[in-house]
């Protein structure tokens, strides 16, 4: 059984003109947020055993804050396919992980967090709307994350930050 944890970066910076998209900044919001989701995971007890994100500034700095809010101790693995992705490449991602791991998160962009939650679930609408910090959990009846693809996992759960904030 394997537990997969799927977050939107939090809300980022508009960025400037010249700035590329891939260096927008968490905003101030975003900073708490993710740290809010990080703190939520470490509440229910779901530290992941892998983190896997997106080298995007927001992605980026999303993960870590989350990371340092669970007092999570694993190297998070930067995956730069997981920037402007669709659902089918988190998928790959997931697959990559060692099979030790029990659970991961994975943190990037959307829309490929909604199309990634429903391939993973077999939803019919064909993607979830997830906001910025959103977070997801699936269990997938799987002993190798090489062995996950489409349908195999259900949802335990969908969390929004403003939500948490009020828990």
């Amino acid at each position: 059984m394997k537990t997969i944890l799927l977050m939107r970066h939090a809300k980022a910076e508009r960025g400037e003109a010249a700035q590329r998209d891939f260096d927008r900044e968490l905003a101030a919001r975003g900073r708490d947020d993710a740290a809010t989701m990080g703190r939520a995971l470490l509440k229910m007890t779901l530290v992941p055993d892998a983190i896997v994100s997106s080298p995007a500034a927001r992605a980026k700095q999303t993960a870590e804050a989350a990371a340092r809010a669970m007092k999570c101790g694993v190297a998070i693995r930067w995956d730069a396919s997981l920037y402007d992705a669709s659902g089918s490449a988190w998928l790959e991602a997931l697959r990559a992980l060692p099979a030790k791991a029990e659970s991961a998160l994975v943190v990037a962009h959307a829309p490929g967090i909604g199309e990634a939650a429903a391939l993973l679930c077999d939803a019919a609408s064909g993607s979830f709307d997830v906001p910025t910090a959103g977070l997801l959990a699936f269990e997938a009846s799987i002993e190798r994350w090489r062995d996950l693809g489409a349908g195999e996992a259900s949802l335990l759960w969908f969390l929004r930050p403003k939500v948490v904030d009020k828990l």
